[in-house]
């Protein structure tokens, strides 16, 4: 049928306003349910606000969508503005501008990476009880920490994220497993949460163990579950790979989790 707003045909000989097809009936209600939803997002929660209220002001047509559009790349743009701005704090790492403190990798033989006190304390408290102990807070600006749990490339990549918050993916696959471990031992939620993205994005047959591994290790319940689960559907996979012995000799609480969880997937499919 002739759509009035997709139709190829000229302004003057289209249909009636009221004559859309069914592609652009579902287009229409994806952005009406779009907007809606984005106002829901930015209203605070109100408990005394009445179902009906609620509903009034929602939005149901498609009047405001350009407004929204707009508004929302305004938004992009000021928060790009923003992120530019603060990725300017990133250069007093790579340059060493007015550093304070080093800090040394688990290796003896690598070199020490040097950074400021003040970020060190604002992203991890447990970095802040370390520069206010007796032993930093009185020592000169050639003091040091020592991460021994990391190597030279592992403590530079975690260095990276605490100034700018991101790191590239390429470092992220390498260094994905220190770096949450990290996050969970400094207690540096949005780098947990961060590699906890990535875990999951990159789930895998060759990754499963190792993230089950990490999500135990970390108390981390979703990235554990999300772990387990993918590796009782791809069962007979992963329990004959290479490296599913070494994992079993080393976590054998988690071998009887994965074993319990697959005869409980089997007693739910069992045919009745």
């Amino acid at each position: 049928m002739d759509c009035s707003i997709c139709s190829s045909l000229p302004v003057i000989l289209r249909p009636p306003r009221n004559t859309i097809c069914g592609s652009c009936y579902d287009g229409a209600k994806c952005v009406i349910n779009l907007i809606n939803k984005l106002q829901n997002d930015r209203k605070p929660t109100n408990d005394n606000v009445s179902p009906v209220s609620q509903i009034g002001s929602s939005c149901k047509t498609l009047t405001n969508a350009s407004k929204w559009i707009i508004d929302l790349k305004n938004r992009e743009e000021e928060l790009e503005e923003r992120i530019n701005f603060l990725a300017q704090f990133t250069a007093a790492f790579r340059h060493r501008i007015h550093t304070d403190i080093q800090l040394n990798p688990g290796s003896p033989a690598s070199p020490s990476i040097s950074a400021h006190r003040a970020l060190l304390a604002t992203r991890s408290d447990i970095f802040k009880n370390i520069l206010e102990s007796d032993g930093c807070k009185a020592a000169p600006t050639n003091s040091t920490i020592t991460l021994p749990e990391l190597s030279q490339e592992e403590l530079e990549s975690l260095m990276e994220f605490l100034y700018s918050g991101d790191l590239a993916e390429e470092k992220v696959k390498k260094h994905v497993y220190s770096l949450a471990m990290a996050g969970d031992k400094y207690e540096i939620p949005y780098l947990q949460k961060f590699c906890e993205r990535y875990m999951l994005k990159w789930l895998n047959c060759e990754s499963a163990l190792d993230v089950l591994e990490i999500g135990e290790v970390c108390s981390c319940r979703a990235l554990k579950e999300s772990a387990l689960d993918f590796i009782v559907r791809n069962m007979e996979e992963i329990v004959f790979s290479s490296g599913f012995e070494a994992f079993a000799l080393k976590n054998p609480h988690l071998s009887l989790q994965i074993t319990r969880a697959s005869l409980m997937d089997a007693r739910k499919n069992r045919p009745n």
